[in-house]
């Protein structure tokens, strides 16, 4: 009997036929025996996370994974990436997440300033501003990535992003989605801070030194998906089991932390293509034994795919598969969940609403006739199609938790 869980989401695992790849996604091309065994093992299908004809994003796609539907579970994203990061989140507070990015002349240059490695001293300059009442907590997360908390009274989320999504774009006014004074007041406060913060910093020693190195300046914060503190059941209320979660990006620690799951450190996560994969997986077979779920996130394949890069995204496929047999000595009681949260394709360098693949194995699995794990195999597996939301029922079904629906 099944007793416990270990579940792998790949980031953007999902893709699109690349014309060099002889018209295979980058997981079709990659070598993956290991995977392949446990599909062969296993059962599988696809999945719309969000639901056909949707794009997710990851955010949303993990909470309806984890069975928390977004209509009535999601506040925007900002309160789940600052939570990762370890930031305190109080009522009335507004979060954001936000890139770091290059603007020249009011124009936005480039989302991610290059993809710059380290934003802490530009967050650490503008940590604590005052605007109108209002203080901005401000700090370093992922990569270029930071998450920014608005303290005040009288505040609200109904607010546009700043973040217009695309680069090559002017800097974007936030202007308020309703027409309360709340919302108003925190428009007017952000466009503040972020005029402000960009003229602090434009002319910092740390931006001095990537143009003189020939680099893009991280001087402008890109903000988005405004949120205000929520509470939903944790996974425990919720599935009466215990949880843990291992990932390196900070938005997937605040998955983690906001559904109540323990969030274990792994020397080396970095959620970049760097990332040590082993680690993470021998981590999680180490903590099955303490844990009933353990959550392991891998990051990279999907910044890989936004980048357009699809060598880099099948190689770094390649990498995951070269890690997966230390998932081969999972305890015979322990279900393996692997999926993803959406594709990214590489020829549109962004999300797209194309399935994903997903794999059951375990004891009691009923195996299909699948034999490889990708794309074009799990669309003829025996679970067939499935939604987010349908996921955590089944690993409740192969647990033996669910209840009998009638006499």
């Amino acid at each position: 009997m099944l007793k416990r869980v270990i579940a792998v989401i790949c980031d953007g695992l999902g893709d699109r036929p690349i014309p060099e790849f002889d018209n295979k996604t980058p997981l079709e091309a990659a070598s993956t025996p290991n995977l392949d065994k446990f599909a062969a093992e296993g059962e599988c299908g696809m999945m719309h996370t969000l639901g056909r004809g949707k794009v997710p994003g990851s955010d949303t796609a993990h909470l309806e994974i984890f069975g928390y539907d977004i209509a009535t579970c999601y506040s925007g994203r900002g309160p789940i990436e600052v939570a990762g990061l370890g930031m305190e989140l109080r009522e009335g507070d507004v979060a954001l997440r936000g890139n770091m990015g290059t603007v020249e002349d009011g124009m936005i240059k480039d989302r991610r300033a290059g993809r710059i490695r380290i934003v802490t001293p530009l967050c650490e300059a503008v940590d604590g501003m005052e605007i109108d009442g209002c203080t901005f907590i401000v700090k370093p997360g992922t990569a270029h990535r930071a998450g920014v908390i608005i303290r005040g009274e009288g505040l609200s989320d109904a607010i546009i992003d700043a973040d217009p999504h695309v680069p090559d774009v002017p800097i974007r006014t936030v202007t308020p989605t309703d027409d309360t004074p709340e919302a108003k007041r925190t428009a007017d406060v952000l466009n503040k801070f972020l005029v402000q913060a960009h003229e602090v910093m434009k002319d910092h020693p740390f931006n001095k030194e990537r143009i003189a190195a020939g680099k893009l300046p991280g001087n402008y914060l890109l903000v988005r998906g405004a949120g205000q503190y929520k509470v939903v059941d944790s996974f425990k209320e919720r599935y009466d089991l215990t949880s843990c979660c291992i990932a390196g990006g900070g938005l997937y620690k605040g998955i983690g932390a906001f559904l109540g799951m323990d969030i274990l450190d792994v020397p080396g996560a970095t959620a970049l293509p760097d990332t040590d994969i082993e680690a993470k997986f021998k981590l999680a077979i180490q903590k099955i034994n303490d844990y009933e779920f353990v959550f392991v996130h891998v990051k990279a394949a999907d910044s890989l795919a936004e980048d357009g890069n699809f060598q880099g995204k099948k190689e770094f496929i390649d990498r995951i598969d070269k890690a997966v047999p230390i998932l081969f000595d999972k305890p015979d009681d322990c279900l393996l969940v692997w999926t993803a949260d959406h594709s990214t394709a590489c020829e549109m360098k962004a999300h797209s609403a194309d399935p994903v693949p997903i794999m059951f194995h375990g004891g009691s699995v009923r195996a299909d006739n699948v034999t490889a794990f990708n794309e074009r195999a799990c669309a003829q597996g025996g679970y067939g199609f499935i939604v987010g939301l349908d996921l955590m029922p089944q690993v409740q079904n192969l647990l033996g938790k669910l209840h009998l629906v009638g006499a």
